[in-house]
């Protein structure tokens, strides 16, 4: 399949690359940039293109990226950021913002 081919994706898979997309866009970041972040989206969560082939009903789509679970997506970063207080946030902040300038000095 030549690279931007589309044609091995499910009709629900154009659908899904083209809602996260324009929530992408809804949020400040460029069309091309947002179509790119929408179909790795996808391929993060399908593993790529599918087409349903011969009997059944084909492979069902999860959505990992999507839900809390393990270290990444979900609601888990904004439930633990919230929990904190505005003093506990911002000398978090003042110390990543340290850290990063010490490594950068070096």
């Amino acid at each position: 399949m030549p690279q931007g081919d589309k044609s091995k994706y499910t009709d629900k898979q154009v659908r899904k690359a083209e809602h996260i997309a324009q929530s992408y866009e809804k949020r400040g970041v460029p069309e091309e940039q947002a179509e790119a972040r929408a179909w790795a989206t996808v391929n993060k969560d399908d593993g790529g293109g599918k087409k349903p082939g011969g009997s059944g009903r084909g492979k069902a789509t999860d959505h990992p990226a999507a839900h809390a679970g393990g270290e990444k997506g979900g609601e888990k970063g904004g439930k633990a950021s919230a929990a904190r207080t505005p003093e506990q946030r911002s000398a978090s902040a003042r110390k990543a913002a340290a850290t990063r300038k010490a490594r950068k000095a070096t």
